[in-house]
């Protein structure tokens, strides 16, 4: 079992544990009962199905595979109100006690650290080496699950996003060896290991700003202190102008907003463009409504995620700035799970 909550977020943090919850979930019309007795006997059948074949030591990525598929299949097809029920009916079912064998699965599901999406979490599904005494805990059958989940299309383009993220700020420093740079939200920092700029001292500033303490000191143990500034704030914080951070030549929110609605999206977005320097950019990241594994990581990861297309994020843009200010281009990941939305700064 992993171990207690050692921090949780409070009223000072925007982002509340049931914050992307009521964004996907608030406000339902009652779901009609035939329909919802219709979809508690697929989801049965999904999870039986399941379940029947982890007891006849199926392999472990086919069935989690299949059970994926299926579990996105019928949250789409269920609608909003209905799979908002569904849910915890999944999470009590016998096959939980199989899923929850992954190290993936179980931090998420259990929020060691008090809230979902943790940079922990993170590092658990970029295969990052400080997470390898985790999953080598797990049991045999938790590491083939893991196997599977940790190389499943939302992790990969995870993992990709952090390489996508450190080439941003290797640019910005090839540009400019003065450049200065900010994380919003920066959990552990993963993306500066891979950054050549910061590795040859080519970055003047890089301020990491992180509400979770641990993730501070993660930050701090691994990069150069120099150039690395950690700085423990709320996205409440920033809001409020709490912090005296300057300028910045980029500045980027990489997993934030999957847990932001619009609205609170848009005047975050408004506050960092306050941040950017003329001919600056700013980047946010989002889960996008094309990933497969919506309806697993939302029963037994327990990990609700705001999910968003290009749509999405241009109204996001649009509520926030102004087209005579910005040059904007959104584009996806490689595998298309993750969507991306640059601006620069034009004024």
């Amino acid at each position: 079992m992993v171990s207690k909550p050692r921090f949780k977020l409070d009223d000072q943090s925007a982002i509340t544990p049931d914050l992307a919850n009521k964004a996907l979930f608030g406000d339902q019309p009652d779901s009609d009962p035939g329909q919802l007795t219709a979809f508690k006997g697929q989801l049965a059948i999904i999870l039986e199905i399941a379940h029947s074949e982890f007891v006849r030591s199926v392999a472990a990525g086919k069935v989690i595979e299949r059970l994926a598929y299926n579990l996105h299949q019928l949250r789409n097809q269920a609608g909003p109100a209905i799979w908002k029920i569904l849910i915890p009916i999944a999470q009590q079912h016998p096959v939980q006690e199989y899923l929850i064998q992954d190290p993936f699965t179980q931090w998420s599901f259990e929020k060691p650290r008090g809230y979902s999406g943790d940079a922990t979490l993170l590092d658990i599904y970029y295969q990052h080496k400080s997470a390898d005494e985790i999953v080598a805990a797990a049991t045999p059958l938790g590491q083939e699950i893991y196997a599977y989940t940790s190389n499943a299309a939302s992790s990969v383009a995870g993992r990709e996003r952090r390489d996508i993220l450190a080439l941003y700020v290797d640019r910005v420093a090839t540009r400019n060896s003065s450049a200065e740079i900010l994380s919003v939200a920066c959990g552990h920092l993963r993306e500066s290991e891979k950054s050549e700029a910061l590795a040859r001292g080519d970055i003047k500033r890089w301020v990491a700003l992180d509400q979770d303490p641990q993730s501070i000191v993660t930050v701090m143990e691994n990069n150069p202190a120099d150039i690395v500034k950690p700085i423990q704030g709320s996205v409440r914080g920033l809001l409020r102008r709490s912090y005296n951070l300057g300028t910045f030549d980029l500045a980027y929110a990489s997993g934030l907003y999957d847990y932001l609605p619009t609205k609170m999206g848009a005047k975050l977005l408004v506050r960092c463009w306050e941040l950017v320097k003329p001919g600056g950019m700013f980047m946010f990241a989002n889960f996008s409504d094309e990933i497969q594994t919506d309806g697993y990581m939302e029963t037994f990861m327990d990990w609700p995620l705001i999910l968003r297309n290009e749509a999405d994020m241009q109204e996001i843009i649009d509520a926030a700035l102004p087209d005579n200010e910005i040059k904007s281009r959104i584009f996806y990941g490689s595998n298309r799970n993750i969507v991306y939305a640059e601006l620069t700064r034009l004024t």
